[in-house]
């Protein structure tokens, strides 16, 4: 009796559980009906025939990820190198996806590889790398179109690694490195350069300050022998307008000539006392007259000491 409870018992269950389906959000259930396609669940509670209806496909509508295992490619350059990748999709239409094809994933995944190859054979090595956004773009638009009858959206592709031979890769790091040698090279010749020619234009400058400063030094100089000059002139011209007034007065000439006499006897007595050699004048009648006219002036004759 008991037993027989335990089996009632799990054949109701059973047969609810085939009777209630619930799909959850973001998944589609193809449901037959004696094999034959009877509908498209989505997200919801449904109640079903047991036995006669039945779910086939379960199709996941997130967005998904596929690693793309490393591969050999060639490149247009004959470089073999190593590429690896992850592909993201998404079920659009969960009925083609179901019948479209038999193994969605699996047929995506040998679809990117493909077309991957493809592509890289279309490039140089040296362009491999820089080019790397371009090779995703299309790897991405060839597999969309592709896959479109299977109900499938390639949203992107990302290749993950590039690995080229161990050859490839050290003549890689000698260029980089006389890359980077050239590189500072040339930094090293331009500061030099620029080294110079601040040193030559520092120089340039000084000689400038110097020109210009000998320059006003001269113009100054300049500026005081004229300005010097200007003053003896105008003193001498003072002076002799001094001299011509005192002449022009009463007793004015006998006064010069009283004054130019006493600087020559002045003058002939130093030259007498420090000279060894005298030269006196060839006769005495120019002293006498000397005199004599030194007599009509001050009324006598003047006295040379011995």
């Amino acid at each position: 009796m008991g037993a027989s409870v335990i089996v009632v018992f799990l054949v109701v269950v059973y047969i609810i559980k085939k009777t209630i389906i619930i799909v959850p959000e973001q998944s589609v259930y193809i449901k037959e009906r004696l094999g034959v396609l009877n509908g498209v669940l989505k997200s919801g509670f449904y109640f079903m025939i047991p036995f006669v209806d039945q779910i086939r496909y379960r199709q996941n509508l997130k967005e998904q990820t596929i690693d793309i295992d490393p591969q050999v490619c060639i490149t247009k350059d004959n470089v073999s190198v190593e590429v690896d990748g992850v592909l993201y999709l998404k079920v659009i239409d969960g009925e083609k996806a179901s019948y479209g094809i038999d193994n969605f994933m699996l047929a995506t995944t040998q679809l990117a590889q493909t077309t991957l190859r493809s592509e890289i054979g279309k490039l140089i090595f040296d362009n491999l790398l820089s080019e790397r956004d371009e090779i995703n773009g299309r790897v991405v638009s060839n597999i969309d179109r592709a896959t479109d009858p299977w109900g499938i959206k390639v949203t992107r592709y990302e290749i993950r690694n590039i690995t080229p031979p161990k050859q490839i890769l050290i003549e890689m790091e000698n260029q980089m490195k006389s890359e980077r040698e050239r590189r500072a090279e040339i930094t090293i010749s331009q500061g030099e350069k620029e080294s110079r020619v601040n040193h030559s234009v520092g120089e340039r400058q000084e000689s400038i300050n110097i020109s210009e400063g000998e320059k006003i030094r001269l113009v100054n100089e300049a500026d005081g022998r004229a300005q010097e000059i200007t003053l003896i002139s105008n003193a001498t011209a003072k002076g002799l307008q001094l001299i011509s007034e005192a002449i022009s007065k009463k007793g004015g000439k006998e006064a010069v000539s009283l004054q130019i006499t006493q600087e020559y006897l002045d003058a002939l007595g130093h030259i007498l006392k420090t000279s060894k050699t005298t030269v006196v004048p060839e006769t005495l009648a120019n002293i006498g007259g000397v005199f004599e006219g030194l007599s009509k002036i001050t009324t006598k004759i003047p006295q040379v000491g011995e």
